[in-house]
């Protein structure tokens, strides 16, 4: 198992804008906006209210191994792959929604929504509840051709459609920083947040990986090499998600 609290998150994010203001010299009215990028394959439940309803397994958490298992016996790993482009592992958040549901009932069954990391920060900065395209990747209802939920892969997942946010485009404005949040993190209301995207993918634009065949080497909790392509090409032994770029 790992795990994290996502409101020790936010409450990180809040001291370090605050910090960063403050050694920056610069006013928060002078920011023009605001991105995000976070860790994937969170699956952070939240209720109707917003509150959290527990903590998060984290992208090193293996505990629905089982699960995954059972999934690709019942379903048919081909045709999760088929939609997905990705195979069906514990890593990712599909089959932490099932450990939910069957080894935490009493939270699953108060699950307005799941978020990942990123749109979790943009969730307390502006109270909209959005998922960006790149971190789409993490759930095995994502049809990686279209960039869209699948209706009927939800369904053979066990998945409900509802808990699933709307899929906005990484550089989409989301909303802007509101009241009750510029008062915990010291941002101007008003300020645009937008969507951001999976920190791998982050990691890839600030690198210059923009074009088709360009590559780089990433280190840091888990190594890997991010390669950017400009069309569908999916491996089960790799990992295929949208790139923060449009059309990559």
């Amino acid at each position: 198992w790992a795990e994290q609290n996502p409101e020790e998150w936010w409450s990180a994010v809040c001291q370090a804008v605050k910090e960063v203001i403050r050694k920056s010299g610069i006013r928060p009215d002078e920011i023009a906006g605001i991105g995000i990028d976070g860790q994937s394959w969170s699956a952070i439940a939240l209720d109707k209210e917003g509150k959290v309803l527990t903590n998060t397994p984290i992208w090193m958490d293996t505990r629905a191994q089982n699960i995954c298992e059972r999934l690709n016996k019942e379903i048919g790993e081909d045709k999760i792959f088929e939609v997905a482009g990705n195979s069906l592992q514990p890593s990712y958040t599909t089959a932490k929604i099932i450990w939910y549901k069957e080894n935490l009932p009493e939270v699953y069954a108060k699950i307005h929504k799941i978020l990942q990391s990123n749109s979790f920060i943009a969730y307390r900065l502006t109270g909209a509840v959005t998922q960006d395209l790149s971190q789409g990747y993490g759930l095995h209802c994502f049809d990686m051709r279209t960039g869209t939920w699948d209706a009927q892969m939800c369904e053979k997942l066990g998945i409900p459609m509802e808990f699933l946010p709307e899929i906005v485009p990484c550089d989409q404005v989301v909303g802007t920083v509101n009241e009750k949040a510029a008062a915990q993190c010291g941002l101007a209301a008003g300020t645009p947040i937008v969507a951001g995207g999976l920190d791998a993918a982050c990691g890839t634009l600030g690198a210059g990986v923009i074009h088709p065949g360009e590559t780089q080497e990433q280190g840091g909790q888990a190594g890997g090499m991010s390669i950017c392509m400009d069309e569908y090409k999916a491996d089960p032994r790799l990992i295929l998600g949208y790139h923060v770029v449009p059309g990559q």
